[in-house]
């Protein structure tokens, strides 16, 4: 990133990238996080009723979805039935190998939208919404992939306390 002259636009994708996948001051990345967790791990549930890193995962990647669409103004539908939270039981390596992918396909997707927004609209209303504006959305979307990134280092260490 520039010393100077950084667009608004930038600073959002270095946020976006630091929350994700890039080297970040505050610790491990989302991407950074699920690294050398397998299926098994990943399906792991602290107790009934509460969420998995799977499912953790599927959520980041619909809401990186629904930002998109809603920078857009698209409505493609996302490639699982229902909204924010799917429900992921244990399942394979192979689920949980698409599961990644597909955050990951989300992520490039929204970071592509990212970058071709002039950062003097980003202070407008989304259509559609009566408070949203691009500047709100995209960095509320880094801001979730941090929360998820705590939620998922917290289970790993439960799960290896037995908890």
């Amino acid at each position: 990133m520039k010393k100077s002259g950084t667009s608004a636009t930038e600073v959002l994708l270095h946020a976006l990238d630091e929350a994700y996948d890039r080297s970040a001051w505050h610790g491990t990345t989302l991407k950074g996080a699920l690294r050398g967790v397998n299926a098994r791990q990943a399906s792991w549930r602290p107790a009934p009723g509460r969420h998995n890193v799977r499912e953790l995962v599927v959520h980041a990647a619909y809401w990186k979805h629904l930002a998109r669409n809603r920078l857009t103004g698209e409505a493609d539908s996302f490639p699982h039935a229902g909204s924010n939270w799917f429900e992921r039981g244990s399942g394979s390596e192979k689920s949980w190998k698409e599961e990644r992918a597909l955050l990951d396909k989300e992520h490039r997707a929204l970071r592509r939208v990212v970058a071709s927004l002039p950062s003097a609209g980003l202070t407008r209303r989304l259509p559609g919404t009566r408070h949203r504006t691009a500047l709100r959305e995209v960095a509320g979307i880094a801001l979730h992939d941090v929360y998820h990134t705590g939620q998922i280092q917290l289970l790993k260490v439960l799960q290896r306390r037995g908890r």
